[in-house]
C-alpha cells in the first residue's frame, strides 16, 4: 500500500510541476515590462532547465557558431584554426575543415546550405562544401585578419570585413571584387546583410554602426549610440530594425530606416560580443563577452525585442575568472533551440523560451 501510494503521489507532481513553469513563462510574457536600465539579470527558474547539451570538439576558444538554414547542423569555428560541423540532434561531429592557417573568427552557410565560408586571421575568406569539407574557392583580398562575413540573400556574394579596416563583397563565382567600403576607422567586427538584399550594416573599432548601399558603397546611416567597439550588427527579420552589440555592455536597437533609436537594452555587466534576432522577431538574445573578478559569470541572455524585458538568463557554469566569456550566439531556423561557444571550448545547445519560437 505504501508503495502504490508514493507512486500515486509522484504522478500527480509532475503536471503540477509542468503547469507552475507554464504559468510563470505566461506571466513573465504579459507582465509590465520594467526600464531597461532596471532589469537584473537572474539564473533563477526555467533557466536551470534550459540547458540540453553541450558539444566537445574545440580545443581551444569558440568564435564563431552558425545553423544551418534547415536547422539540421550546426557549424562551429575558433582558435584552434578549425571549423567543425555538427549534426545539431545528437552533437555528432560530421565534418571537420582544417584549411585555415589561423584563428577562424567567423563563418557563415549559404542560403541554400550547401555552403560555408568562414573566415580567419590568415587573412582569407575559405567557401568549402559543407558535406564533404572539400575547398571550393579561397579569397584573399584582405591585407589582415578576416574578422566578419555574410552571404548575400541570393547567395551570389559575400561581404567580409578585416583588420585591414575594410569592408570588400566579392561575387562567389567568379571572384572579382565588387565594392570596397571604407568608411570605418578601425577593424572591421561586425556586417551583416539586410534581408532584401540592398542594404549592409557593419560595426567595428570605431564604436560606430553604419548602414551603406550593397550596390553602391554609398554610406546610408551612422550611428554613434556606442562609447566602445561595435562587436555585433543584426537585421530584425522583417528589415525594419537594427541591433547592435558592444564592449561598452550594452545592446542598442534602431529603426533601419531613420537611425532613430528605439531602445537600450542594459541588463549585461560585462562586454557584448554577440546579438541575434529569433526567427519571428519576437525576441533577441545576446551574449556576454571577457569575464573577470568583476564580472565571473558568462551569460547568454534572451529580451522581448520590443520592451526590453528580460525574459530568460543561461548561465554558463564553466566560466572561470579571466576567459573571454561567450563570443557567438544563433538562433535555430524554427526558433526553437540557441548555440553558443566561447572559451570554455565547448558548443552549448540550449532551449529557447517557448514566447520566441515559431
Amino acid at each position: 500500500m505504501r508503495r502504490t501510494a508514493m507512486r500515486t503521489t509522484a504522478v500527480v507532481r509532475w503536471p503540477v510541476r509542468w503547469l507552475s513553469l507554464c504559468l510563470f513563462l505566461f506571466v513573465a510574457a504579459c507582465a509590465p515590462a520594467p526600464t531597461p536600465s532596471a532589469i537584473t539579470p537572474t539564473a533563477s527558474g526555467p533557466a536551470q532547465l534550459a540547458a540540453i547539451a553541450g558539444y566537445h570538439g574545440h580545443t581551444s576558444t569558440v568564435f564563431a557558431v552558425a545553423w544551418s538554414p534547415d536547422g539540421t547542423r550546426i557549424a562551429s569555428g575558433g582558435n584552434d584554426n578549425t571549423v567543425q560541423v555538427w549534426d545539431a540532434s545528437i552533437g555528432h561531429l560530421l565534418v571537420k575543415y582544417t584549411g585555415h592557417a589561423g584563428t577562424v573568427y567567423t563563418l557563415a552557410w549559404s542560403p541554400d546550405g550547401r555552403r560555408i565560408a568562414s573566415g580567419s586571421d590568415d587573412s582569407t575568406v575559405q567557401v568549402w562544401d559543407a558535406k564533404s569539407g572539400q575547398l571550393l574557392l579561397t579569397y584573399s583580398g584582405h591585407s589582415a585578419g578576416v574578422r566578419a562575413l555574410a552571404w548575400s540573400p541570393d547567395g551570389t556574394c559575400i561581404v567580409s570585413g578585416g583588420n585591414d579596416n575594410t569592408i570588400q563583397i566579392w561575387n562567389v563565382t567568379s571572384r572579382q571584387r565588387l565594392i570596397t567600403y571604407t568608411g570605418h576607422l578601425g577593424s572591421i567586427w561586425a556586417v551583416a546583410w539586410s534581408p532584401d538584399g540592398a542594404s549592409i550594416a557593419s560595426g567595428g573599432n570605431d564604436s560606430t554602426m553604419q548602414v551603406w548601399d550593397a550596390k553602391s558603397g554609398h554610406r546610408l546611416l551612422t550611428s554613434i549610440g556606442h562609447t566602445a567597439p561595435v562587436r555585433a550588427a543584426a537585421w530584425s527579420p522583417d528589415g525594419t530594425r537594427l541591433a547592435s552589440a558592444s564592449q561598452d555592455g550594452i545592446v542598442q536597437v534602431w529603426d533601419a530606416a531613420s537611425g532613430q533609436h528605439l531602445l537600450t537594452y542594459r541588463g549585461q555587466t560585462a562586454p557584448i560580443w554577440a546579438v541575434a534576432w529569433s526567427p519571428t522577431g519576437v525576441c533577441l538574445a545576446s551574449a556576454t563577452g571577457n569575464t573577470s573578478d568583476e564580472h565571473p559569470r558568462e551569460t547568454v541572455q534572451v529580451w522581448i525585442a520590443v520592451t526590453g524585458h528580460l525574459l530568460m538568463s543561461y548561465p554558463i557554469l564553466s566560466s572561470t575568472a579571466y576567459a573571454d566569456g561567450t563570443l557567438s550566439m544563433a538562433w535555430s531556423p524554427d526558433g526553437k533551440h540557441l548555440a553558443s561557444g566561447g572559451a570554455d571550448t565547448i558548443v552549448h545547445f540550449w532551449n529557447a523560451p517557448s514566447l520566441c519560437r515559431r
